[in-house]
């Protein structure tokens, strides 16, 4: 009974021995991994594990010193991240794979790891102090393969263009333009007939213009800088309704331009232009050479 009894102490204490050497917090709440990652639970999900090849749809944030660096709220539309293997020994990714769908986590990452090794940055900032840590408020909402993801997006794509073409429809109809577009979908109207030739391909022209959105917002103007474009027709160095639109004009001419989306800068983003916006420029052709 005796032996037992020193037995079952002697087991205790090495168990004790083992908890004390093992890994330790220095963050109050955070468990840590193998690796160094630190993660603390904050809302449990009922989805499935992310794994490796998912592409997830996310909402982060990230802070160094309490202080707010980057957080998603600050994108235009929802982000998302092809989960895959780890770029550093306790990075995101395996912050991520760690996640169900639905989860909410955060995680203590290494700083100087991950502005070296993740965001490749030249140097760490000055802000970044040796043996600094980065918080990260993670939450994945969905997670899919990548190729479902791309078919999610065409069919995002395909409906943001038709209801790009119905709004540009519609507005030359609710505005009485009843110019014949072009082969393209260009619908070019004269203001001020010019003289002479038009410009061919290769000819650097000098244009005056004006451009809009179609709610009438002016997001570009050379008259208002007083200093007219120039640039080289037929070369791309425009959106193609300005290559094509331009060579329908003299010297002398004024007109405007209504650009369908997809001859204008399509999905994407062009500074205040928002994707697959259809575009009005007030055009005049000054000269061409």
């Amino acid at each position: 009974m005796k032996r037992s009894v020193l037995l079952v102490a002697m087991s205790l204490l090495f168990g004790a021995v083992l908890t004390s050497c093992g890994p330790k917090s220095p963050f109050p709440g955070y468990k840590p991994t193998d690796t160094g990652l630190y993660y603390k639970q904050i809302k449990a999900g009922q989805g499935e594990q992310i794994k490796d090849g998912d592409v997830i749809k996310v909402r982060l944030a990230y802070y160094i010193n309490d202080s707010l660096l980057y957080t998603t709220d600050m994108l235009p539309e929802p982000a998302y991240d092809m989960v895959h293997e780890s770029l550093f020994q306790g990075d995101l990714y395996e912050g991520f794979r760690m996640m169900h769908v639905g989860d909410s986590m955060s995680f203590m990452i290494n700083a100087d790891s991950v502005f070296n090794k993740q965001f490749h940055a030249p140097v760490v900032p000055d802000f970044v102090t040796p043996g600094a840590y980065m918080r990260w408020e993670v939450t994945v909402d969905e997670a899919m393969t990548e190729e479902a993801f791309h078919e999610m997006k065409d069919k995002e794509t395909a409906a943001l263009q038709q209801a790009s073409k119905d709004a540009f429809a519609a507005y030359l109809a609710e505005n009485g333009i009843e110019a014949q577009p072009t082969e393209t979908g260009l619908v070019y109207v004269c203001t001020k007939p010019g003289k002479g030739p038009k410009p061919a391909v290769n000819q650097n022209v000098k244009v005056h213009y004006t451009g809009k959105l179609l709610d009438g917002t002016v997001f570009d103007s050379s008259v208002e800088r007083g200093e007219p474009f120039e640039f080289q027709l037929g070369t791309h160095q425009v959106i193609p309704g300005w290559d094509e639109g331009i060579a329908l004009m003299s010297k002398g001419e004024k007109g405007i331009l209504y650009i369908p989306s997809e001859l204008g800068y399509g999905p994407r983003q062009a500074g205040p232009i928002p994707p697959f916006s259809n575009l009005i420029f007030e055009v005049e052709l000054i000269d061409f050479k």
